[in-house]
């Protein structure tokens, strides 16, 4: 009964490139803390990934990467089923009913749809145009009433909201009408190279990215190079973009308060600041990459979770896709 009575969160990540720090900062560490209070659902959002031409020998292993990656950095698929977007067609066909449902307006609003427009001038395809309608199905499938969303995805959210309340609107009740989720620690975390921008996989300085994959030499060396600025101040309410930011890192993954980092580091230059940083960040993901590597080499093991999760989250996303399906007036689906 217990279960039954938490609410249900559901989250995805594109497998485009290895996890950033950001990512693993602003949503999958969070995603471990989430699995034990909510009714978690964990998806690999390969369908979103193909908007933007892939390498299809790229995107498979990096799907693969993605999931174990999940995994490793301490989601229990026995707690919070982990899945493979494509691997549960009910996304794909709530998709197209619920691009029925959305306006041509809302769609060419999305501020997502005009930046990545401007980034792939050749390759302006509709799936570009139309993926707010797939996001809203992959909430709306699992009557999610909580989905973790960061400044730059709310925009999808709120047209996944309105979506659910036209359709309920039109019929009657259907969708659960999910509420956006937003950690209150650590839930944006900027470029070492440029601390106004968010760090971002995309980002052409590989100086200003941390992987989570990153060997921890690698990771010290980056926050060594961090932009910061010549006056020297270890103060999140005095000091620049960059020293706010990298205290920023330094408490979440160490857990300190704001007010013990900055005594910790008063008195002391930016160089051994920033080394102590890098420290404790490649410290705290050598768990990670470790557990990565292990369950990369145990392909089968890895193939038995992400079916198993595609078979838990079918099962819930065919119900509702059956109760839409009735209510848009199709004809039940025959079992073969």
């Amino acid at each position: 009964m217990e279960q039954t009575e938490k609410k249900i969160i559901l989250s995805g990540i594109q497998p485009t490139g290895i996890f950033t720090l950001g990512n693993y900062i602003g949503a999958v560490r969070n995603w471990v803390n989430l699995q034990e209070d909510y009714r978690c659902l964990y998806m690999v959002a390969n369908m979103h990934a193909i908007t933007v031409r892939q390498e299809p020998a790229k995107l498979r292993q990096q799907t693969l990467s993605c999931f174990a990656l999940i995994m490793a950095c301490g989601v229990d698929p026995q707690k919070a089923p982990i899945f493979i977007q494509s691997h549960v067609h009910e996304h794909a066909e709530l998709s197209w009913v619920l691009s029925c449902y959305t306006q041509f307006g809302e769609l060419s609003r999305m501020t997502q749809f005009k930046d990545k427009s401007a980034k792939n001038a050749s390759n302006i395809n509709a799936g570009l145009f139309t993926y707010p309608s797939l996001m809203a199905a992959d909430i709306l499938l699992y009557q999610a009433d909580l989905v973790p969303v960061g400044a730059d995805q709310q925009q999808h959210l709120e047209l996944s909201r309105d979506i659910a309340n036209r359709f309920n609107g039109l019929y009657s009740p259907t969708f659960t009408v999910p509420e956006g989720y937003i950690p209150k620690a650590g839930a944006r975390v900027m470029s070492l190279a440029d601390p106004e921008r968010k760090m971002s996989k995309s980002d052409p300085n590989p100086n200003g990215v941390i992987s989570i994959l990153d060997s921890a030499d690698d990771i010290i060396r980056k926050f060594k190079r961090a932009v910061t600025d010549s006056d020297c101040c270890i103060s999140f309410e005095h000091g620049s973009a960059g020293v706010k930011n990298l205290l920023t890192i330094y408490t979440v993954m160490t857990g300190k308060r704001m007010e013990e980092a900055e005594k910790e580091f008063a008195g002391q230059g930016y160089g051994s600041f920033k080394e102590a940083v890098g420290v404790a960040v490649a410290e705290a993901l050598a768990p990670v990459r470790e557990k990565h590597a292990a369950l990369m080499n145990d392909k089968s093991y890895l193939e038995q979770c992400y079916t198993d999760g595609a078979k838990f989250a079918s099962h819930l996303a065919r119900k509702t896709l059956e109760k839409v399906y009735r209510k848009v007036g199709f004809v039940n689906t025959p079992r073969f």
